[in-house]
């Protein structure tokens, strides 16, 4: 593999974008940050003056290019997921299964180990978004999937063993002791679609959550004297929220208020991403209803938010243009702090040294001009 010399244009570092640097990549890793322009004898790319950040992490995509990890959990859909959306600047996700039956569990589990033993590039484990909800908070999900797991279905839950595994599940669906077992076995435990107070949210945290899916969405909100599970969620020091930015889940107004009120590092960007990211179709199948995606929203024809037709670059332009967060911060939350919420912080998520190369070029719209996994375009 040759050597590649990133140049030319502001490098997100982890003190922010400098000028006037150069990304050293060989064999799929950053082997130096130097000053100046492009070594002799290394293969140079051009920035020409656009930002050089790291590739996108996205811990919830349902679906791509017209498929739904539902209806195709194989290693060739988990593939077109990947590729859907590495053209957003994606290069590392987790593909998401929404509640369903035990077999397609399993048959989700096995795509997406295979998919990381055959290679694919992006891939990063699996997110569980159910079965294990509360029906009073279902969304879109069907609440004919859910049911408490035997200790048969906990040891499939935690049998992916060549990447992450994140699992939503509503608090009071579990006690201390299966959560803290979950967790104990390296499942990355997510509050959402829940129906949980301050106290039984509180309870959660405690015993091994350390993620809140969708923040807002599918929850008990904050009020006066019952804070709820967004109120535990902005009140917890140590979690991460997802956020969905794309002007349908969430309102501007309280995006910006959770940000300001937690701690830096522990908010991230999420996509929620059904089948139209990046394909052909404005129309899905999910449960065997039509869903439809119009001006960037996705639901039932009775209104019900059916994931989202969100992208993670746009993701980032909106938090920058409607939230008003530097472009430095927008690119955290979707790289950095989704690593670090993952565990991954060691390898992903950076430009650094010792730290893959997984990068995305973007233009002064924030709109993506290239990624590279691995060192690879």
């Amino acid at each position: 593999m040759s050597t590649l010399a990133f140049h030319n244009g502001p490098i997100l570092t982890e003190r922010g974008f400098a000028d006037g640097l150069c990304v050293i990549v060989e064999d799929g890793r950053i082997a130096a940050i130097l000053p100046g322009g492009a070594p002799r004898g290394s293969e140079a790319v051009d920035l020409r003056g656009r930002h050089l950040v790291p590739g996108f992490i996205d811990t919830q995509v349902n679906g791509g290019g017209d498929v739904l990890l539902n209806d195709t959990p194989t290693v060739d859909g988990v593939r077109r997921i990947a590729e859907a959306h590495r053209r957003f600047g994606t290069t590392g996700m987790l593909p998401t299964l929404i509640s369903d039956d035990v077999a397609v569990m399993v048959e989700a589990i096995a795509a997406v180990r295979g998919a990381i033993q055959a290679g694919v590039p992006g891939i990063l484990g699996i997110h569980l978004e159910g079965p294990y909800l509360a029906e009073a908070r279902k969304g879109v999900h069907d609440p004919e999937k859910f049911h408490t797991p035997d200790p048969a279905e906990l040891d499939r839950i935690a049998s992916l063993d060549n990447g992450r595994t994140v699992l939503t599940v509503a608090p009071e669906r579990f006690d201390a002791a299966t959560l803290r077992a979950l967790s104990a076995r390296g499942v990355i435990l997510s509050a959402g679609h829940t129906a949980a107070d301050y106290a039984t949210m509180r309870a959660g945290l405690d015993a091994g959550i350390r993620g809140v899916t969708h923040l807002f969405n599918a929850m008990t909100p904050m009020n006066s004297r019952e804070p709820g599970g967004v109120g535990a969620a902005l009140d917890d020091p140590n979690a991460w929220c997802g956020l969905i930015v794309d002007g349908h889940h969430v309102h501007d107004a309280s995006l910006r208020i959770a940000i300001a009120a937690r701690p830096r590092g522990k908010m991230i960007l999420v996509t929620d991403a059904m089948p139209p990211v990046g394909g052909e179709r404005d129309t899905f199948e999910l449960y065997g209803e039509t869903m439809t995606c119009r001006e960037g929203l996705c639901g039932t024809a009775d209104g019900t938010l059916a994931g989202s037709a969100l992208d993670m670059a746009s993701a980032v332009r909106n938090t920058v243009r409607r939230l008003g967060l530097p472009l430095d911060e927008a690119c955290r939350m979707a790289s950095q702090y989704p690593a670090d919420f993952l565990g991954l912080d060691a390898d992903h998520g950076r430009i650094a040294v010792g730290c893959r190369a997984d990068l995305a070029m973007l233009d002064d719209d924030i709109t993506v001009q290239g990624t590279w996994i691995g060192g690879q375009a």
